[in-house]
């Protein structure tokens, strides 16, 4: 689905709920829907703020609260709101790669075939364990390359 039919679709999401397209709703989203970084509440509000200095952060954070219920946003927790990261690019469920120093996250490039096995394999797993599985998420955590050799020179 290419990035204006996706927002089409968010948009309509909304609408259906009453909810308000504002316009600094509808840059939220197309921030969502075209970058490939994994950015915070706080990173997308100073995004935001640029073309729209008076939205405040809470509308952000209200916003991703509503697209991560109608499952158009993942949120990546580091164990507290404050650090969370939002993928909006890809929001079915993918591995990623993240570094324990800056938080920068990457995307896993997996084919179709990988994912779908890891999936029937987390699925078994679950259900061995009488649990119905509603989501998961695998992720790799290390040292960037930028943060590596910063480390080499110390």
């Amino acid at each position: 689905m290419n990035t204006n039919d996706r927002l089409e679709q968010i948009i309509e999401k909304f609408r259906a709920r009453e909810y308000r397209m504002t316009p600094q709703r509808m840059a939220l989203l197309e921030i969502l829907c075209t970058s490939t970084e994994h950015l915070s509440a706080a990173e997308l509000y100073e995004r935001i703020r640029a073309q729209f200095p008076t939205t405040s952060l809470a509308t952000v954070y209200k916003t991703l609260a509503v697209l991560k219920e109608m499952g158009e946003v993942l949120e990546i927790s580091f164990g507290s709101d404050n650090d969370s990261h939002y993928d909006g690019y890809n929001v079915m469920p993918h591995p990623h790669l993240i570094c324990v120093r800056c938080n920068k996250i990457v995307d896993v490039e997996t084919t179709a075939t990988q994912t779908l096995i890891e999936l029937e394999h987390v699925k078994a797993i679950a259900e061995r364990a009488g649990y119905k599985m509603i989501n998961h998420r695998f992720d790799i955590y290390g040292l960037c390359p930028a943060c590596q050799a910063q480390e080499e020179n110390y």
